[in-house]
């Protein structure tokens, strides 16, 4: 099955109510990436699994990156000396495991990396041993003169999807988006799991030394998780818009957190529910 970014043709019989026709379609790939950590541990440098996700091939420094800055295992690029891939690789060359080798200085907490877990591309959560974990790291959202056009938010949505080059292909696939305050676009990644789109986008600007995201929008394609919000928080991303609803978890965190959270951003309607006060024309 060749792939070509993110997606890959297969063969597919097609069947409707007048005929049926051998043809081929274009799926998202979804393959493991093995997430390691290189670091000094007393005077013994050692070298540890600390996830397993599936994802969509492609950008898989910045979602290592992203990954171990949105769960508080690092706080500055300046910590991480080297990113590569590794592992045994298959018939076309590739690897499915990044190793991100930590700085002699960088202090781990052992406890931290015990919190593995396997994450499916639907939920990144899954077997986190308590909520209270999730927490760690993150900071309440500061007051700021930073806001958003109350009339420019149902225009997000489309300039998501006219940027979401492997969907076209394929109509499978989530994508998280940062904007300025003007709607412009600044960052843009697409992944089957919506954690891993947005780890990817957090991770690039991370890479670019930027781990303060105080003046951006996020905009998610799907339902606003419990998790995207505290990574987001980690990124200190003060709105997060989504086409989706928000759980009940997604809404406490955001309020806790002083966080704007709108959903449900489609068909030229929305639902604000925190942080109002950084839309302009909410109250």
């Amino acid at each position: 099955m060749p792939q070509t970014n993110g997606f890959s043709r297969i063969p597919v019989r097609k069947v409707s109510d007048e005929r049926s026709e051998d043809t081929s379609d274009s799926l998202a790939v979804e393959e493991p990436l093995e997430i390691r950590v290189g670091f000094l541990d007393g005077d013994v440098r050692r070298n540890r699994a600390v996830s397993i996700t599936m994802r969509t091939p492609g950008d898989d420094f910045e979602l290592a990156a992203g990954f171990l800055f949105t769960e508080g295992i690092i706080t500055s690029p300046d910590q991480i000396e080297n990113i590569k891939h590794c592992g045994p690789k298959d018939t076309e060359g590739a690897t499915n495991t990044v190793r991100l080798d930590l700085s002699d200085d960088t202090r781990i907490d052992l406890k931290s990396l015990e919190r593995h877990f396997y994450t499916t591309s639907s939920c990144g959560v899954c077997g986190k041993s308590s909520i209270e974990a999730l927490y760690t790291g993150a900071k309440k959202i500061g007051r700021s003169d930073f806001r958003i056009d109350g009339a420019m938010i149902n225009a997000f949505p489309d300039r998501l999807r006219r940027h979401q080059e492997v969907f076209e292909h394929t109509g499978g696939l989530h994508a998280s988006a940062l904007f300025d305050g003007d709607g412009g676009l600044v960052e843009i990644r697409e992944d089957v799991g919506r954690h891993n789109a947005l780890d990817k986008v957090i991770g690039a600007r991370f890479l670019n030394r930027e781990t303060s995201l105080n003046e951006t929008v996020l905009m998610v394609s799907g339902r606003a998780s419990f998790e995207l919000v505290q990574k987001a928080l980690m990124a200190s991303i003060p709105i997060l818009l989504a086409v989706g609803p928000p759980s009940t978890l997604a809404v406490e965190l955001a309020k806790e957190f002083g966080m704007t959270l709108v959903g449900f951003v489609r068909d030229g309607r929305y639902n604000v529910y925190s942080g109002a006060e950084r839309v302009s024309g909410e109250r």
